[in-house]
């Protein structure tokens, strides 16, 4: 979208109408193109994935196993199975039906820019997949014109839209500006910009076609015309891991008191309310929850984490939204506890006791570690040994 924006805007002149450069169609179509192949590209990989898609299932399960759920997701997720199903067919009109809309015309093209914005709203609205539906909004605008969007400026005299309309007129009149040299270089440029995206776009098209759809890849260097998804395959539980803290000499030792570290937006404390951070975005949540459908021997990071906040290094404990050991001395040990989390019942004994979550452990993540145990750990993979604070 940066590429594009590139060629948007004239080169030399910050005017807000110049009016020997116009923004190009070929640039327009250009952001047009992203958003057809966005949409299409995130239908058909659901479609191609995970069947609960075909079986309209899948938003049965959205909601409470989406990477960071927010407030609303909580009571949208107890909506009835035939809602359910209703949405999941939305889904696959906005994403598979709608984006065919930009090439039938001009009124069509306008009815697909709404339709996708007021989809992004809606995913804005239900959950926080960060700037993503924010920034998917943008290639959408391109599908208005003039008329449509010149409500939204001043019609007072010698203002943009006063001077947009008397350009027209002059057009419609045939009265239009002789062209400059620097047109003509636009135009060539433009052309070419126009050629470059259709031949960069030919892997993008065969992948979409190809029933082995790869979603998210980019077919050249530098990455400007590449192929999109999202959702392929929905996970039917919710798995999150919780860091603990003891201080205690033995880590096995029964008696030990394990203190539980709280992240800034990921389910942990089951009474917190789920965040609302859209379009923000933290990105360690985010890992947390890919990461705990796996396990920690793939994402040896985990380890790492563990072994700054064993140091209590400020750079990691910034990272952390609670601290149990804060004003204290470090942990000893920390280990990793796997948890399967659901939501509670909306007005059941669990919500009434103040709680969104519900929780029942699976098992150790990863086993205790102390700081000096990871010192081996650290130097064979070349990592900088946290110093304890």
């Amino acid at each position: 979208m940066g590429f594009l924006g590139i060629f948007l805007c004239p080169l030399w002149t910050l005017s807000r109408l110049p009016n020997y450069t116009p923004p190009s169609q070929i640039v327009i179509w250009g952001f047009r193109w992203l958003i057809f192949r966005i949409m299409l590209g995130a239908g058909l990989i659901k479609i191609r994935g995970d069947r609960c898609w075909r079986e309209l299932t899948c938003m049965d399960y959205h909601y409470e196993t989406q990477p960071v759920p927010n407030p609303l997701a909580y009571y949208m997720h107890r909506s009835p199975w035939w809602f359910h199903q209703f949405e999941t067919l939305c889904n696959h009109f906005i994403e598979l039906v709608v984006p065919f809309f930009i090439f039938m015309g001009r009124r069509m093209c306008i009815i697909h820019g709404i339709l996708q914005i007021l989809f992004q709203v809606l995913l804005i609205i239900s959950g926080n997949l960060s700037f993503l539906n924010w920034l998917t909004i943008v290639p959408s605008i391109a599908c208005f014109d003039d008329a449509c969007l010149g409500f939204l400026f001043s019609s007072k005299e010698g203002c943009v839209k006063d001077q947009v309309l008397k350009i027209q007129a002059k057009e419609a009149a045939g009265q239009r500006l002789p062209l400059r040299y620097g047109c003509y270089v636009r135009k060539v440029v433009n052309v070419t910009f126009g050629l470059l995206i259709t031949y960069l776009s030919i892997p993008v098209v065969l992948n979409l076609l190809n029933s082995r759809q790869v979603m998210n890849t980019s077919f050249n260097p530098l990455r400007i015309v590449n192929t999109y998804g999202a959702f392929g395959s929905i996970t039917r539980e919710r798995t999150e891991i919780v860091f603990q803290g003891t201080s205690s000499l033995d880590p096995n030792d029964p008696m030990a008191v394990w203190e539980e570290y709280e992240f800034k937006c990921k389910p942990g404390d089951l009474k917190r309310r789920p965040c609302l951070i859209t379009p923000y975005h933290y990105r360690l949540d985010w890992l947390m929850w890919f990461a705990a459908f796996q396990t920690y021997e793939q994402n040896e990071w985990i380890i790492h984490l563990a072994g700054k906040l064993l140091a209590s290094e400020e750079a990691a404990l910034s990272l952390i939204a609670f601290n149990p050991f804060e004003g204290q001395a470090p942990p000893r040990w920390i280990r990793g506890e796997h948890f399967k989390y659901k939501f509670s019942q909306p007005g059941g004994k669990h919500a009434s006791e103040g709680k969104w979550w519900i929780r029942k452990r699976i098992g150790p993540y990863f086993p205790p570690v102390n700081l000096q145990g990871l010192k081996k750990f650290y130097e064979a993979r070349d990592w900088p040994y946290p110093k304890q604070n």
